[in-house]
């Protein structure tokens, strides 16, 4: 038996207490983390308030810093990058929180937003918005589940995932992160967060945390600009944009991250009304809240963070701080702020209560590291098929002239082209093995084109050119897979233009020219500006960003499943009617909700 004094610092008594109770699961919740934070001390405290970014922390740094988390960022991976690299990785961060005094685990966080997206073999989903087409809560529920026992299998317990946003201007490069322009869907939605963590917190080996983003508002910005001001009344704030953080808490979604967007000029991660007293107090979220990357950074405009804006994001009820590079300098900062008594001792034990108690119902404590049984599981064949079938319902499709769709599959002479055809990259999207994501054969899949060629029959031709050259006349119809290239958050804003570029204009005017009837498949991260061009089009299938099972997108084209898919978001037009959503008295090109499907 041991016995540990320390200091409280809210009331000043020393604390005695014998043995490590907090490690007892056979302990209440509560009880466990009332016990172990009377042992703390100040700087355990304020690490266990710090994230940092693993590229920028060592184990030494966890051991001697009490560090209570470490993140992933976008395309930031071990070497080699797979699966037991990842395990190997995270387990050595782990040992390193273990051999502090309190032995208590980090919790180790990625974006894990459409799959285990960063990881080079994992399944990679359809974005949101293609889910969002499908309608299907209860087939997002079980994506979550897929993507939870992946991401567990390379050792993290953290996912900073779904993305709740409202999405209200398609030149918003995050467009595709949302399930929809109403606040119905993605609300229906956040079945997901039972996917991620099950219906019970740690409930099972692969239960991890869900995290409801960005709250709040996000999708709602002027002009579509990401971190922009949404520049809204209250009412419709919460008539539009809140609802999905309220179905998540009713989920028990375990984090809620803050959005880098302004409500009216004020930049969230400052609001105290919105995080402490609406959410935290009128939600009654019990979780604990998450900056966003070097969120506090911008509360007042300039770079870097200051003692004002640290003081100001904590007292606003932010818990912990994602602060991926300059995590030593928060840390001496807040530590002079709460000595100072800027930040009250009250606001510090409340944000560790909430961490910790959910690093308790995770099972962290008894189960800190890998679980190499679910190793084996990224990538698996289960989950391809699943995301397959996801891709498959996720397809809308808008115009079938003359019924030229579903394509026979036997005695068939098709022609395939466009720049998205056989691209992994491109139908994945960001988000994919790095950030912004890239072109090319970044991760093992099936492009559309092998749908296309493993779908048809044996007595079928399936001939490929990527700009269209070759066609003649013989063939019986033409598939175009164009649109656009991989883009995640700021790069993916779109002030201008919104229609397809050069290359894919004249690709497909290339295969008009052939007098076959011509197919388009639309790989996009939102509704495109394609009014004009559609008149000369037989067919248009919406494929959004399929990600990594290519055959679903076949399975549509052939008729081996029928298009099920709705438009998650009005189709424009033009671009200059952004923003366009459902009851806003514009004539759109097609309506929020269409989608035809097979006769037969």
């Amino acid at each position: 038996m041991i016995t540990i004094l320390t200091l409280s610092l809210t009331g000043g008594a020393a604390v005695a207490d014998t043995g490590t109770a907090w490690l007892d699961s056979r302990r209440p919740v509560k009880d466990r983390v009332e016990r172990l934070l009377a042992r703390m001390s100040l700087d355990e405290k304020i690490g266990q308030m710090t994230q940092a970014e693993r590229g920028n922390v060592t184990a030494d740094d966890i051991t001697r810093y009490r560090l209570g988390s470490v993140l992933s960022g976008g395309g930031s991976v071990p070497t080699p990058n797979t699966p037991e690299a990842w395990a190997d990785m995270y387990d050595g961060f782990q040992r390193a929180a273990l051999a502090t005094p309190l032995r208590i685990p980090i919790i180790y966080g990625v974006d894990a937003v459409h799959g285990h997206n960063n990881v080079v073999g994992a399944t990679i989903f359809p974005h949101n918005i293609g889910l969002g087409a499908t309608r299907d809560a209860e087939l997002v529920r079980r994506i979550g589940a897929a993507t939870a026992e992946e991401v567990a299998g390379t050792g993290l317990d953290w996912n900073f995932a779904p993305c709740l946003c409202v999405a209200r201007n398609d030149r918003w490069g995050r467009t595709y992160e949302s399930y929809g322009e109403v606040p119905e869907l993605p609300a229906q939605m956040s079945s997901i967060v039972n996917g991620i963590q099950g219906y019970r917190l740690g409930g099972s080996p692969t239960s991890i945390l869900a995290t409801a983003k960005h709250y709040v508002g996000d999708g709602g910005t002027t002009g579509g600009v990401d971190q922009g001001d949404t520049q809204v009344s209250e009412a419709e704030l919460r008539r539009v944009h809140l609802p999905p953080f309220r179905a998540a808490i009713k989920r028990g979604v375990g984090s809620v991250m803050i959005s880098f967007s302004s409500w009216n000029g004020v930049k969230l991660h400052g609001h105290r009304y919105l995080i402490t007293d609406v959410l935290k107090r009128e939600l009654r979220f019990s979780g604990f809240v998450i900056s966003d990357w070097n969120g506090i950074d911008q509360i007042d405009g300039q770079p870097g963070f200051t003692p004002e804006e640290v003081r100001t994001a904590v007292n606003a009820g932010i818990d912990m701080f994602m602060v991926p590079q300059e995590w030593r300098a928060f840390i001496d900062t807040l530590k002079a702020e709460v000595q100072a008594g800027r930040v009250p001792m009250s606001r510090i034990d409340d944000a560790n209560r909430r961490i910790l108690t959910k690093k308790v119902e995770l099972g962290l404590f008894e189960r800190p590291f890998t679980d190499r049984r679910y190793t084996a599981t990224v990538g698996s064949p289960q989950h391809r098929a699943l995301a397959r079938q996801a891709v498959a319902k996720s397809q809308v499709l808008l115009k079938n002239k003359g019924g030229v769709l579903p394509l026979d599959r036997r005695n068939n002479k098709i022609f395939v082209a466009g720049k998205n055809a056989d691209d992994i990259g491109n139908q994945s999207g960001g988000w994919t093995i790095t950030w912004q994501g890239s072109s090319g054969p970044i991760t093992p899949g099936t492009t559309i084109l092998e749908g296309i060629r493993q779908t048809a029959g044996r007595s079928s031709t399936v001939t490929y050119s990527r700009d269209g050259t070759g066609i003649d006349g013989s063939y019986k119809a033409a598939i175009a897979v164009v649109g656009e290239t991989p883009y995640a958050e700021f790069e993916g804003d779109r002030p201008g233009a919104m229609g397809l570029d050069a290359e894919d204009l004249a690709t497909i005017e290339r295969l008009r020219a052939s007098g076959v009837p011509v197919i388009v498949v639309l790989v996009s991260g939102r509704p495109l500006d394609i009014a004009a061009e559609l008149p000369k089009w037989d067919a248009l299938l919406a494929a959004w960003l399929p990600g990594t099972e290519g055959r679903g997108v076949a399975d549509v084209l052939f008729g081996v499943t029928k298009p099920t898919g709705r438009l998650p978001s009005t189709w424009m037009k033009s671009a200059s009617q952004q923003p366009i959503n459902r009851g806003d008295g514009q004539k759109p090109l097609f309506p929020f909700g269409y989608g035809l499907t097979y006769r037969k």
